[in-house]
């Protein structure tokens, strides 16, 4: 994967984010497009390799738009600064996502402000459990990758069912169940980055798999 040539051609995008620009090259568009979902592919039969229960999901059933969506955010630019996919990409539940960007790249992955009865199933899961949540949470390793949860919006008190003195209040608060490593574009040009993806998806994993069990259990 040329990850330099797609820096290049993001950079030039937002420098002129614009339909006009984009038509004009779209060849080039096409060319990065095509070269990161053949990278999705090699990665997405790596990850199966490695995990027995990863969701076969090809480079072009995991790769985001770059569009943005305007009907909901009138004010972004009409393009997005950065190439985005989800891989283990199992209906109804968190993916693995990999974003390779301008000024910000990441491996993600959890649930980002679920529905209500997901949300529910969650504190469900962690009112039985939430012991075993926290020794994922709190294992070196996660941390020196993830540091904590990612940080949004919480309840102020504790969620309706729930007591405000439960023993796991702290997690029964979150709204977004997810955690993030962002790194360089810097790291994406280097010659282990698919060695760094693949640990860095191990280690999420039994996170992804402790969230996913609740949702769909």
């Amino acid at each position: 994967m040329d990850f330099k040539n797609m820096i290049v051609f993001l950079k030039k995008l937002q420098a002129n984010n614009s339909k006009d620009w984009m038509d004009a090259n779209r060849k080039w568009y096409k060319e990065v497009r095509e070269d990161y979902i053949g990278w999705l592919d090699e990665m997405n039969a790596k990850l199966f390799d490695v995990d027995d229960n990863y969701y076969d999901t090809p480079g072009r059933r995991g790769i985001n738009r770059i569009n943005n969506n305007l009907l909901f955010h009138p004010n972004k630019p009409i393009y997005k600064d950065h190439f985005g996919a989800g891989l283990d990409k199992r209906p109804h539940t968190g993916d693995f996502y990999v974003e390779i960007g301008i000024d910000r790249c990441m491996f993600a992955g959890g649930l980002w402000r679920p529905d209500p009865k997901v949300l529910r199933s969650i504190r469900d899961a962690i009112d039985y459990d939430g012991e075993e949540l926290k020794k994922i949470l709190n294992k070196s390793s996660f941390k020196s990758i993830f540091g904590e949860l990612y940080k949004d919006e919480r309840l102020k008190t504790a969620p309706k069912g729930f007591s405000k003195d439960h023993p796991q209040i702290d997690l029964l608060r979150n709204k977004t169940f997810a955690v993030v490593h962002e790194f360089s574009t810097k790291e994406a040009l280097k010659s282990d980055f698919n060695e760094k993806l693949i640990d860095v998806y191990k280690e999420m994993l039994p996170f992804r798999k402790y969230l996913n069990l609740a949702v769909t259990v």
